[in-house]
């Protein structure tokens, strides 16, 4: 990690996307099967800088973490493939959204997105966490922003593009995103 990630993830404002989101990403990382070194060293670096730039006021979060992750992986003498593909995964946090047939990017959103499936207390932590990083916007407002984002996970198809993800965490997700989408409803 270079001392610029270590402070980013280091910063005040962070609940949730600290060094420890990284860690639990990585931790999923390793248990996935079947994936080239090259394919997990791009993986593994995607995640480190994924939410290297965090500002809750911001909407180019995803953006400028991906700037940085070239400019930091060139200094590391990364290959412009390597730094590219690394932008493109970061990029592809914004929307968790990835085209079919997209096996790395379906990693990425879905090991991203796991902690949706986590068991209940520990999902209640994450909420709190993230409703704690926006304290800046107003409860009413909180409720409708957040309820259309949960509204908008239940709606999709699926929540994790990745199969192996689907199949561990799916359905846990639901139950947590509608769980917390009732708590809001109900003020």
């Amino acid at each position: 990690m270079t001392p610029d990630l270590e402070a980013a993830y280091a910063e005040p404002h962070r609940r949730y996307h600290t060094r420890r989101h990284i860690e639990q990403c990585l931790a999923l990382l390793d248990k996935v099967p079947d994936l080239m070194d090259s394919e997990r060293q791009v993986l593994t670096w995607a995640i480190w800088w994924h939410d290297a730039v965090y500002d809750p006021q911001a909407k180019d979060n995803e953006a400028r973490s991906a700037d940085m992750a070239r400019r930091d992986l060139r200094e590391l003498d990364a290959s412009i493939h390597a730094r590219e593909e690394v932008a493109r995964l970061i990029l592809l946090t914004a929307g968790h959204t990835v085209e079919d047939e997209d096996r790395l990017g379906e990693l990425m959103v879905s090991i991203d997105l796991a902690v949706l499936g986590a068991p209940a207390p520990d999902y209640d932590q994450y909420a709190r966490d993230v409703r704690a990083e926006y304290a800046h916007v107003p409860d009413e407002a909180w409720r409708l922003g957040r309820a259309a984002v949960l509204e908008r996970f239940l709606a999709a198809e699926r929540i994790f593009p990745d199969q192996g993800f689907h199949d561990s965490f799916e359905l846990q997700a639901r139950g947590n995103l509608q769980r917390e989408l009732q708590a809001l409803v109900q003020g």
